[in-house]
């Protein structure tokens, strides 16, 4: 961007009606952004602390919990601030980092449900390599590359968003993204394109994976009652997740590239919106209520707190 040393400011897209409803709004993501802090840190603290849940797929799941949180955070704050003070605008320094948060939250979503599928791939289909092949080690690998592929990626695709020079100054969405970014400048996007396409081709990859995964699950499930009763306990919820988090995702991408004036204003903020909230929401609630093991000791910890 132009005058790197010296920020621009940029203005966001202004909710609707919030002359009638700021405060409303105000409440309904203070609540949201509170509700989705407490199930995550409480969910990733009885993992931490219960010893018959420190196996790879809560180990997994924590990690899941934290993107939560840490993607939340770079969406919420600065909503509600805008929300109090009536003023929809933000320097292009904190744009670039409000981007990279939730691209690379976005990112890493995939990534952690790709190593839990693998997990679950291999705890279902092959039970007696599980020890063997999710060792201490592999889990750490697994871990350390969910998070290094989707940071290493959002960086460069930041990077490049950022280094164009604008000619405007409006970003029409509720946060900022690398997209909208890209459309502030009247230079030629050829390059954001190939790294973004890139990206998609890498991340739709995994997406495969975790596909071609639960088909070889489902497979496996049909010969034995044990495998039907562990697919539905532990991977049905996985599988909601991914093709919600799937639809949300591919409809902005595709959207912010070529999407047309005549959708409304609403669906768009609601998708966009989905995003950053439902992925930090509904993972820790459907893997909290529908896994035994997670939900009998989340309940203790709640009863624990009130005594």
């Amino acid at each position: 961007m132009e005058n790197m040393s010296y920020p621009v400011i940029l203005t966001l897209m202004v909710p609707k009606e919030t002359k009638s409803y700021r405060h409303v709004y105000f409440i309904c993501f203070l609540v949201l952004y509170l509700f989705i802090l407490s199930i995550n840190i409480l969910l990733l603290v009885v993992i931490i602390t219960e010893k018959a849940l420190h196996e790879p797929m809560y180990i997994f799941l924590s990690h899941l919990c934290i993107n939560g949180v840490y993607g939340a955070t770079g969406f919420y704050p600065k909503m509600l601030s805008d929300l109090i003070l009536d003023s929809y605008v933000i320097s292009s320094h904190m744009c670039a980092l409000q981007t990279y948060v939730i691209y690379s939250s976005l990112l890493s979503e995939i990534t952690i449900l790709t190593v839990m599928s693998y997990d679950r791939y291999v705890a279902i289909c092959k039970p007696l390599d599980y020890h063997s092949k999710l060792t201490k080690n592999t889990c750490v690998k697994l871990i350390l590359l969910s998070w290094i592929i989707p940071n290493f990626f959002s960086v460069i695709a930041v990077l490049f968003a950022n280094l164009r020079s604008i000619c405007k100054y409006h970003i029409d969405k509720l946060y900022c993204d690398n997209w909208s970014v890209v459309k502030l400048s009247c230079a030629s996007s050829f390059v954001n394109n190939i790294i973004g396409y890139a990206i998609a081709v890498t991340f739709v990859s995994f997406i495969v994976f975790i596909i071609v995964s639960y088909v070889k699950l489902i497979s496996a499930c049909k010969a034995s009652l044990e495998n039907r009763r562990k697919f539905w306990q532990t991977c049905l919820p996985h599988l909601f997740t991914l093709i919600n988090f799937t639809f949300a995702f591919l409809f902005d991408f595709m959207y912010n590239r070529y999407g047309a004036n005549d959708i409304p204003e609403s669906l768009r903020n609601f998708l966009a919106l989905e995003l950053v909230i439902v992925p930090p929401v509904f993972s820790p609630l459907i893997y909290g209520l529908n896994i035994r093991a997670v939900r009998k000791r989340v309940f203790i910890s709640c009863v624990g707190l009130y005594k």
